[in-house]
């Protein structure tokens, strides 16, 4: 059964860093597009980046260019999104989502992925 865990959130002070993990169980990551998506409270799940399943290629939300980068690991099975510079509006619960149709780019829509994790929360508060 296809299974992501995402981890690595926390409580972060503006200005901070943080690092959120999406490991894969159940099968191999190698063959998947990973998106990270995020909801703040009373709002819709947007896109924050995403990296094609061999890593060639990724894209990044405008309002995140410059200050997070994703990466992946098929040797560990695990997609990794740095945070930096972190703002009080990245507060959010952040979503990885799988798709196993994409090999050489991916999608920004929550529609482009059919398998996700239960979340992670990240804030940015003083």
């Amino acid at each position: 059964q296809l299974q992501l865990v995402e981890s690595g959130g926390g409580l972060v002070q503006p200005g901070g860093s943080l690092r959120v993990s999406c490991a894969a169980s159940g099968f191999s990551l190698d063959a998947y597009a990973i998106g990270w998506f995020r909801q703040a409270p009373g709002k819709e799940r947007e896109g924050v980046s995403c990296i094609s399943a061999r890593g060639g290629n990724t894209n990044y939300a405008d309002s995140v260019k410059g200050r997070f980068t994703i990466s992946r690991d098929n040797v560990k099975n695990t997609v990794y999104l740095e945070m930096n510079s972190l703002k009080p509006e990245d507060t959010a619960i952040y979503y990885c989502a799988a798709d196993a149709t994409r090999r050489y780019s991916c999608s920004d829509y929550v529609s482009g992925y059919d398998s996700w994790g239960q979340g992670t929360q990240v804030t940015v508060s003083s």
